[in-house]
C-alpha cells in the first residue's frame, strides 16, 4: 500500500552505501543469542543427548585404537610373539569398525534432529512476520527479510549438523588424549603442551577479527538479495528507462563490497589451518626429539613412544578443529542474532479491554485524528468526519495528501497517535484486528495475485465460497468474459503476481475477490485506475451495485468515479479542507472545483 506523505526509508529501494565503504558491525550479544538458541535446542534435547552420547563413545574408541596399537607393538611385535596376535587384530579392527558405524549413526541422527529444529525455527519466523505490523515492513528491505529466513537459518542448520558435533568431539578427544598422555609419560606430556598457549592466543586473535566480518557478510548478503528482488520485480521499469547499466553498476558495487568482506572473513578464518599446521609440526619435531632421547635412556618403551606420537598428532587435530569450528560457530551466532532480531520484534498489540462483536452496521467516525509515520512529522492532522451506515465517502486530493493513509487507519494497518476512529460508536482499538478486518473489503491500487488458479485467487475473499459464487463475483466485476477465454478458464494458474495478465485484468480479479468477501465496509483505493475507459464504466456500475447498503471509502484521482458519492472529502497536506457533495463543492468553487475543472474543462466547454 502506498504511504502518502511518508518519505521512503530503507526498503528495497533504499540507497546502497559508497563503494567498499564497510562499517564495522559487531554481534551485539553473542552469549544472549546462544541462550535463545538453546531454547530451541531444548525442544529436541533427547535427540541431541543421543547424538552427544554417540559422539562421546566414538571419541573414546578413537582414543582406544592407538593405545591398542602401542600395546600390540610391545606385546607382540617387538618380542616376536605371534600367539594371540590374530585375536588382537580382530579386536583392533572391531574397535575401528564400531567407531566408523557410530560416526555414521551420529551424523544421521544429528541431521534429522537439526532439520526438525530448523523446520520449527523457520515456521516460527514465518508465523512471526505475519503477526508484525505494517510499519515493520515499511522500514526493512524485503530481500533482507527473505535472506534471514533462508540464508541465515540455512547457515544455522549447517553449523548445527556439522560444527557442533565436531566441536564436542574435539573437546572429548582432547580431554581423553591428555589423560592418556599423562598416563604414559608426564615429562613427554609437558613437552607436548609447550605450543598450546601460542595456539590459544592465535585462535583468539583471529576469531575476534572474523566474527565481525561474518556478521557483515550476512548483512550484505541480505542487501544483495533485496537488490535482486527489487530488480526482478521492476524489470519492466528498468528496461523502459534504459537503466540496465545503472542497475548492473549498483549490483557490481554491492557484490564487490560483499566479495571484499567475504574475502577478509575467509582470509582470517582460513589462516588458522596453516598456522596450526606450522605449530603442529613444530610440536611434533620437539616430541620426536625428546621421545627418542627417553627411549635411549629406557625411560619409555617403543610401543609407548609410538602411542604418544600418535596421540600428539591426534592432540593437535582437535585443537585445529576447535579453532576452525569456532569460526563457523561465530558465523552461526551472527546468523542466529539476525533471525532472533525478527523473532523478538514487538507484535501488534491488542487492547486489554476488547469488545466482542459479531456484526457491525458500518457507521464510521473520525474524531480529531492525528497520525505520523515518523514521530514529530504528522501526515494526518486533526481529521474529523462521520460516515453513516451505507454511505459512500470519496477521498480526493493531490498525491501524497493522505488519502490512502486515512483508509489504512480504518483497516488498522496503523494505530492513530491521537484521537479516535469509531465503528458503530466503538473505538476500533478495542476491536481485534482479525475481527475488524473480517468486516472489510479492500481493493488496492497495487494488485497482488497469488501463484495459483484464478478461481482460488478470487476465492481468497471467502475460502468457503462455491465455484458458482466465484463465477458470479467475477461476472459482477466484469471479469468473467476474459477469464473464460483463457486456456484453462477459471483453472488457469497464474505465474508470480499475475504475470501474463494485463494490469486491468489483475485489477478486475481483485475486485471480484472483494465482491465475494461481501464486506460491510469497502475501501477502494484507485480501484479503477488501471483499466480503460470502457472497462471503467462497467466496473463503476458493478461498484454502485456492490456499494448499496455498504459503507464505502472511495479513493480516486479521476473525479468521474466520485460524482455520486454521498460525501466528498478533499484532503490536502493531511487535512480535510473541503467537504460536501459533488454539486455543493462545484457551487463553492474552491479547491475541488479547480481540481474538477482541470480534468473536465473541455467537457464543460462543450456542454456550455
Amino acid at each position: 500500500m502506498r504511504r502518502e506523505g511518508m518519505r521512503p526509508f530503507g526498503g528495497p529501494g533504499g540507497r546502497i552505501g559508497p563503494r567498499f565503504h564497510f562499517e564495522k558491525v559487531e554481534i551485539k550479544d553473542p552469549w544472549g543469542t546462544l541462550r535463545k538458541l538453546f531454547v530451541y535446542l531444548k525442544k529436541f534435547k533427547w535427540g541431541f543427548i543421543f547424538v552427544f552420547t554417540l559422539t562421546f563413545i566414538s571419541s573414546i574408541l578413537g582414543i582406544v585404537g592407538p593405545y591398542l596399537i602401542g600395546r600390540g607393538i610391545d606385546t607382540y611385535i617387538i618380542p616376536k610373539k605371534f600367539d594371540g596376535f590374530l585375536n588382537f587384530l580382530l579386536i583392533l579392527g572391531g574397535v575401528y569398525l564400531l567407531s566408523s558405524f557410530i560416526g555414521w549413526l551420529q551424523g544421521y541422527v544429528m541431521l534429522k534432529t537439526t532439520q526438525k529444529l530448523v523446520f520449527v525455527m523457520r515456521r516460527d519466523f514465518f508465523n512471526k512476520i505475519h503477526s508484525l505490523s505494517i510499519k515493520f515492513f515499511d522500514l526493512r528491505p524485503y530481500g533482507d527479510i527473505i535472506s534471514r529466513i533462508t540464508n541465515d537459518i540455512d547457515n544455522i542448520s549447517m553449523v548445527l549438523s556439522n560444527s557442533v558435533i565436531q566441536f564436542f568431539s574435539s573437546i572429548t578427544t582432547l580431554i581423553g588424549i591428555i589423560i592418556m598422555m599423562i598416563r604414559i609419560s608426564i615429562p613427554m606430556t609437558v613437552v607436548s603442551l609447550v605450543t598450546i598457549p601460542l595456539t590459544i592466543w592465535l585462535t583468539n586473535f583471529i576469531s575476534n577479527r572474523t566474527r565481525n566480518y561474518f556478521y557483515a557478510n550476512q548483512t550484505l548478503l541480505g542487501k544483495l538479495n533485496g537488490l535482486i528482488e527489487e530488480d526482478i520485480s521492476g524489470i519492466k521499469v528498468i528496461k523502459i528507462f534504459n537503466r540496465e547499466e545503472k542497475e548492473i553498476k549498483r549490483f557490481e558495487n554491492l557484490n564487490e563490497e560483499l566479495t571484499q568482506v567475504g574475502v577478509r572473513a575467509q582470509i582470517f578464518s582460513g589462516s588458522i589451518g596453516p598456522l596450526m599446521n606450522l605449530l603442529n609440526n613444530l610440536s611434533f619435531a620437539i616430541i620426536t626429539g625428546f621421545g627418542g632421547y627417553f627411549a635411549f635412556k629406557k625411560f619409555i618403551s617403543i610401543g609407548d613412544i609410538t602411542v604418544f606420537i600418535n596421540y600428539s598428532r591426534q592432540f593437535t587435530r582437535p585443537i585445529n578443529e576447535l579453532a576452525n569450528q569456532y569460526n563457523m560457530i561465530q558465523s552461526a551466532i551472527a546468523s542466529a542474532e539476525r533471525v532472533f532480531e525478527v523473532l523478538e520484534e514487538e507484535e501488534e498489540k491488542e487492547s486489554t479491554d476488547i469488545v466482542e462483536i459479531k456484526d457491525i452496521r458500518g457507521e464510521v467516525e473520525f474524531k480529531n485524528v492525528w497520525f505520523s509515520y515518523v514521530k514529530g512529522n504528522p501526515v494526518i492532522k486533526n481529521v474529523s468526519f462521520n460516515v453513516k451506515e451505507g454511505e459512500v465517502v470519496a477521498l480526493v486530493g493531490p498525491t501524497g495528501a493522505g488519502k490512502t493513509t486515512i483508509a489504512s487507519l480504518v483497516a488498522r494497518f496503523y494505530d492513530v497517535d491521537e484521537g479516535q476512529i469509531l465503528i458503530d460508536g466503538i473505538d476500533i482499538r478495542k476491536i481485534r484486528r482479525k475481527d475488524l478486518r473480517s468486516f472489510l473489503g479492500i481493493v488496492l491500487q497495487d494488485t497482488l495475485l497469488f501463484s495459483t488458479s484464478i478461481k482460488e485467487n478470487i476465492r481468497y475473499g471467502r475460502l468457503d465460497a462455491t465455484d458458482e459464487e466465484v463465477i458470479e463475483a467475477a461476472k459482477l466485476a466484469h471479469a468473467h468474459d476474459f477469464i473464460i477465454n483463457l486456456p484453462q478458464g477459471y483453472d488457469t494458474v497464474l505465474s508470480e503476481d499475475g504475470g501474463g495478465l494485463s494490469q486491468g485484468q489483475r485489477q478486475l480479479i481483485a475486485i471480484a475477490r472483494a465482491i465475494l468477501a461481501n464486506p460491510k465496509i469497502l475501501i477502494l483505493d484507485e480501484a479503477t485506475s488501471n483499466v480503460d475507459t470502457m472497462t471503467e464504466k462497467y466496473i463503476q456500475n458493478a461498484m454502485l451495485n456492490l456499494m448499496k447498503g455498504r459503507t464505502s471509502f472511495v479513493i480516486a484521482h479521476r473525479l468521474s468515479t466520485v460524482r455520486n458519492a454521498d460525501m466528498i472529502l478533499v484532503v490536502y497536506n493531511g487535512e480535510i479542507i473541503e467537504r460536501g457533495t459533488h454539486e455543493q463543492l462545484i457551487i463553492k468553487k474552491g479547491f475541488y472545483y479547480n481540481l474538477y475543472m482541470s480534468q473536465f474543462a473541455e467537457e464543460v466547454e462543450v456542454k456550455d
